[in-house]
This record gives structure tokens, sequence and C-alpha cells, in this order.
């Protein structure tokens, strides 16, 4: 597949791009220097993520991601929710990085979990099982002469979920080799002949040929292009973070990582998905600008919070855990006793009492396993 760029709308785009590019500029600036940035920054990672998943056609609850990021879910996690994890680290990721990275083949391939992350090294498997306490320095066992066999696949399968668990537990995710990872596709889940890698490299074409045009334009199409060469079959999502890693690079976008499917959530599918590329980029362009629009409204909300709250705050000792309390709310869509015990060292009777102490709105409607959040 090929993706045209002969005959872009520039004249018709011109004004949406100028107004995108304000508005996101703006908006960069006022985190920037806002008291509750960071907070904001937090918060935006987790409504873009769910966001993702409605745009792709699927429903994440905002709370169950919350809790699934904090380890702390009840259920055992869905599909949805796995992918919506994936999203909210990636995003974190990117934003942690330089802002040329995720564009580079090391980061690419970090993003498409064939590389290593910097500092982590590569780990393996050892040919014969240890529960969790496994040593991970040996040959992989997939590699072994009896893979043939049915019985000691499934027993590597279950080596490699154990390994992959446990590396994610210490903080270091996992990665295996293209190759490797190839082969243990199942071809009842991908497609033999979709060539993901001859698909990157017409997208990263695209994305060589447009480095001239302003940093908007140049994420609209290049997020266009994503989704006209349907770059990889299970993560259509990554496009819309590397077009907001383009927005960065170009310095429309410094502090923050644009949420473009929380934009593009407010644009009608039959916009989005036009057969016409025009109509397509007009979209994409004016998902930015919603996007900006509502994080703008988002921080105003916050920093009127924020003021509520610390006005709760006067007369208190040095040594409350108030002011914990207070910027853990401010940088998470909800708070539950749990999370106010891990996060500020109290005990569970302590995270009610303060929770009670700072007014907090209450969001389930229970007495136990409750969650407070701002409204």
């Amino acid at each position: 597949m090929r993706y045209e760029l002969a005959n872009l709308p520039v004249q018709t785009l011109f004004e949406p791009v100028s107004t995108a590019t304000s508005m996101l500029t703006r908006l960069d600036e006022r985190i920037q220097q806002s008291d509750i940035g960071d907070g904001w920054v937090s918060r935006s990672h987790y409504s873009d993520a769910c966001a993702s998943l409605w745009v792709d056609g699927e429903l994440v609850h905002l709370e169950d991601l919350v809790l699934h990021d904090a380890m702390m879910g009840v259920r055992a996690p869905s599909h949805e929710i796995t992918i919506a994890t994936d999203i909210l680290r990636t995003r974190r990721r990117i934003l942690s990085r330089d802002p040329s990275w995720p564009l580079t083949p090391e980061g690419l391939r970090s993003l498409r979990r064939q590389g290593v992350e910097d500092g982590v090294e590569r780990l393996q498997f050892a040919p014969e099982r240890k529960s969790l306490g496994m040593d991970v320095s040996a040959e992989n066992p997939l590699s072994r002469d009896e893979d043939d066999d049915i019985f000691s696949r499934q027993l590597a399968e279950m080596d490699l979920v154990l390994a992959r668990s446990s590396a994610l537990l210490a903080g270091s995710p996992m990665r295996i080799s293209p190759r490797r990872e190839q082969e243990m596709r199942d071809p009842l889940l991908y497609e033999d002949d979709w060539d993901e890698d001859a698909r990157l490299a017409e997208w990263m074409d695209v994305v060589r040929q447009t480095e001239d045009l302003p940093a908007v334009l140049r994420a609209a199409i290049v997020l266009d292009a994503w989704e006209t060469l349907r770059v990889l079959q299970h993560a259509p999502w990554l496009g819309r973070l590397l077009a907001s890693s383009i927005l960065r690079q170009g310095g429309v976008t410094g502090v923050h990582l644009a949420a473009v499917s929380a934009g593009l959530k407010q644009v009608p599918r039959e916009r989005r998905a036009s057969r016409h590329r025009d109509s397509r980029l007009l979209a994409f362009v004016e998902a930015l600008r919603l996007a900006a629009e509502a994080g703008l409204k988002e921080h105003d909300r916050l920093v009127l919070a924020s003021r509520q709250l610390k006005s709760r705050l006067e007369g208190r000792r040095s040594s409350s855990k108030l002011p914990q309390l207070v910027e853990l709310v401010l940088s998470k869509p909800m708070v539950s006793s749990g999370m106010i015990v891990e996060e500020l060292g109290v005990t569970a009777q302590g995270a009610l009492k303060i929770a009670a102490e700072l007014h907090l709105r209450e969001l389930t409607g229970r007495g136990r396993f409750r969650a407070w959040g701002i409204i």
C-alpha cells in the first residue's frame, strides 16, 4: 500500500491548523506555569487511555483503570483493561523520554514490544521451571529440542507467563526477540500475510516527507496515514500516541502529551472514518483543537478544586497528612482507601478519617470499599 501526499488541501486546512496550534500552545504554557500541572498531566493519561479504547469500539471504566494501575483491582483484568493499561504506561514512557525518541528505530522497536528499554537487560527463560524464583539467565526453553512435545510447550508457555509477571512486578518489563514473538503468534489472531514491517516502513516514509510541515498538520497527516495503512494489527492506538509525540517534537507541546483520543471522541465517527482524505484531515485537526479546549476547562476546574481543598488546610499541624492527600486527589481521577493507606502510610481507619476531614466527594455510595474524587 502507498499513501499519497499529493494534492493536500493546504488552503482549507490553514485556518483550522492555526487555531489548533494556538490552543495547544496555550494549554501547554498554562500547564507549565501551573501549580497543579503534574496532577493535570497524570489525570490526562488516564482519561486519554479510556478514550482511546472508546475510539476503537471498546469500553473501559475510568475507576477500573485507576485501581488496576495501582494494583488494587479485586477482579481479574479484562482484555480491555489490559490494553488500556498498556496505553497508559506507553503515554508515560513517551512523555518521560526525549521528544525525538518515539520515532527513532530503537523507540519504535521498544514501543512495539520488540526491543529492550535503556538500562534493562533482556530477560530470558531457564530450561527448568523454578516457580517464581526461576533462574532467568539460561537459554530460552522455547528453543529446546523437545519443543515438538505438546506438554513441554505448554510448560514453556507457563514459564513465559511467570517470567513476564515477575518482571512486571519488579518494574522491568520483559522483551523478547522479534523472531520468537513471530513464532509465538497465534494464526487465529494474526494474519500471516500482514507485513507490519513493510507497512511501518511506508508510514515512516510519510513521516520523513512531512518534516517541513507545521507540527499540527504533520500530526494529522501521519495519523491519517497510520489509519489508512493499518500498520499494526492489534495496536491501532499506537498511531495516536506517535502523532502526539510529533506535536511534542515540533515544540507545540512540551510538558504534556496531547490527548488525541479524547479529542477524537468528540468528533463524529462519520467524519473520522470518511472516505475522503480532506474530511478526515479536517476531523483530526478539529480533534486536536477540541482536546486542547477540554484540557483548558479541566485545568480551570482543578485549579478551583485545589483552592477549595487547600483552604481546608489552614490551621493544620505541620505533621498533618492532609496536604499529601490533596496532592494525591489532584493527581488521580479517584482514590480508594487502599490507595490512601499505601501513599500516605496511614491505617485504614486513618484513611477514612482524613478523607472525611477534607470533605471529599464519595463516589460509591457504600459503607465499605469506598472511593473519593473531585467531580
